[in-house]
């Protein structure tokens, strides 16, 4: 009997460490971040989800807030928050959330119809989005009352009072369900609006944007350039994980594009050295689309 029994021990260890290697690639695998939102012909929130390539998505843009404004929702070709008719997308919310998918409130955009004049304005403003995209309470919330996982600051314009509005948030996410907080950076260091508020640490997730500014994009003739803006944003802001922005096709900016392959081999072994490497950032998930660009890279990350 034991020996029998001792067989069968060796017989669970020996596998146990036959699929160790697998279990342990699997759970520090990169993660593919995408925003979703502003084109109609991107698809469903539910049908982003189902394609099982993205872990997060940012829905985008709260693009109106501050300075004594209605907050407001703007998720050009899916839907018109001005008459309830965003409501519908709690649904697919849902359903990203119930395959462990995350869902972000991303603020800001490149419109300039927000800002944050004072410190009161950001509170005011994280109060709203709580009770109207978290886990608060109100008759007028956009999405419905399905609770989103958190916020991502991507902050182009105005005011910079983001590290009171970060600080609100974080007060909220104490008292409950944990309030997940993301930026997106322009990747010259320091980001001249979100600066103060990364010093908070309280950012979880940060994606450095690549893209746009040619002094720190990837490039194979130059690629020191990017390898010093990421040693820089690693090092120097505390968050817990990075991931590297790029647009999904040449289309989704003016510079920046980095092609697939290029990525595989020269970016990703660098940046994976971090052990602040979280994946990759694409944006936009209409773009991602039409060139398969998440497809080709998912199984290198």
């Amino acid at each position: 009997m034991a020996s029998l029994f001792t067989k069968s021990c060796s017989k669970v260890v020996i596998t146990f460490l036959l699929i160790l290697p697998f279990l342990v690639s699997r759970s520090f695998a990169g993660r593919i971040v995408v925003y979703w939102g502003q084109t109609g012909g991107e698809g469903t929130l539910t049908a982003t989800c189902h394609t099982g390539r993205y872990r997060i998505v940012n829905i985008a843009f709260l693009s109106q807030f501050g300075n004594g404004q209605t907050p407001q929702i703007n998720l050009a070709g899916h839907c018109d928050s001005a008459s309830n008719g965003c409501q519908k997308v709690s649904t697919s919310i849902r359903n990203c959330q119930n395959q462990g998918i995350k869902v972000l409130l991303s603020i800001g955009g490149s419109l300039e119809s927000y800002t944050l004049p004072s410190a009161d304005d950001a509170r005011g403003v994280a109060d709203y989005i709580w009770n109207n995209f978290l886990g608060g309470q109100s008759n007028s919330r956009p999405l419905g009352d399905v609770v989103l996982d958190g916020v991502d600051f991507d902050i182009k314009r105005g005011e910079i009072q983001y590290a009171a509005l970060a600080r609100r948030l974080s007060e909220y996410s104490r008292r409950g369900r944990k309030v997940y907080l993301s930026a997106a950076l322009q990747c010259p260091f320091p980001d001249q609006k979100l600066n103060g508020a990364l010093t908070t640490g309280l950012f979880d997730y940060v994606w450095v944007q690549f893209y746009n500014n040619p002094q720190c994009e990837f490039t194979s003739s130059n690629p020191d350039a990017f390898k010093n803006s990421w040693n820089k944003w690693t090092s120097s802001i505390q968050a817990d994980q990075f991931f590297v922005g790029l647009p999904a096709a040449r289309a989704a900016a003016g510079s920046g594009y980095v092609p697939s392959n290029d990525l595989i081999n020269q970016v990703l072994p660098f940046v994976k050295k971090s052990a602040k490497y979280g994946g990759v950032m694409l944006y936009v998930k209409f773009n991602d689309d039409r060139s398969g660009y998440s497809s080709k890279i998912q199984g290198s990350l």
